[in-house]
């Protein structure tokens, strides 16, 4: 079974999610059966390269908040992510676009090194005083995770490379009906949206494995099934703070 993921470095829910989805993962009767391919998903793909600034005064604008009310917003988000065993930093941050990160990300998959990457960056983003948006750091960690140093640095380079592996990511995204992540697709018959808790997860890789059907369908139409239902997503206009 193939289970895909769309997400975007940028997402805290997609950083999240991810750690969940690989707690109900390991809970599978069948986890070694599993494929795992990561998705490129671009929450800003219109936000210039070069604009990178500190996160707080981002989301103030956004949502249309004071510094202290987007600051309280992060808290909220940290306190999931620590809650899951994993480092985020509620201030001090930066955000960008992240175009040059996938493409990077694209030549990791070709290298069997996707996952490691995936890790460092989100790592970096969220965990770390360092900025991933800078091509020197990201250029670091893809070499950190196992990519040579001079082919890393020729596609951070070169606009093109990986482009299009990117925009077709994309544009099965919206074919799809996803317009936020993460959005999983199981074995492109079931699509769960958001980043559910880890037993959701177990019960929804369990159900795909047991009932195949022709056509993508949302997981937890039917009454008393959790799986598939709202979970937390970032979406073009912002990301979802649970209350």
């Amino acid at each position: 079974m193939r289970v895909e993921i769309w997400s975007d470095i940028a997402c805290p829910w997609c950083y999240i999610g991810k750690a969940r989805f690989e707690k109900g993962l390991a809970a599978f009767a069948h986890r070694d059966d599993v494929e795992v391919v990561h998705r490129s998903f671009e929450l800003d793909p219109n936000r210039p390269k070069g604009d990178i600034g500190p996160v707080i005064p981002m989301l103030a604008a956004k949502y249309g908040r004071t510094l202290e009310e987007a600051r309280a917003m992060e808290a909220n988000v940290a306190s999931n992510a620590h809650a899951e065993g994993l480092g985020y930093l509620a201030d001090g941050r930066d955000h960008g676009n992240t175009f040059d990160i996938h493409r990077v990300l694209h030549l990791a998959k070709a290298r069997g090194r996707q996952s490691e990457l995936l890790d460092l960056a989100y790592r970096t983003n969220f965990a770390e005083e360092r900025s991933v948006f800078d091509p020197a750091v990201l250029a670091e960690i893809a070499v950190a995770a196992g990519l040579d140093a001079e082919e890393v640095r020729t596609v951070i380079a070169d606009e093109n490379a990986y482009a299009d592996a990117v925009r077709a990511d994309e544009r099965e995204a919206a074919e799809l009906g996803a317009n936020a992540v993460p959005f999983f697709v199981l074995d492109r018959k079931y699509g769960i949206s958001g980043g559910q808790p880890a037993e959701v997860f177990a019960q929804a890789l369990d159900q795909a494995w047991q009932e195949r059907t022709p056509a993508l369908r949302p997981l937890g139409d039917a009454a008393g099934d959790r799986a598939g239902g709202d979970g937390e997503t970032c979406g073009p206009d912002g990301c979802e703070v649970p209350r």
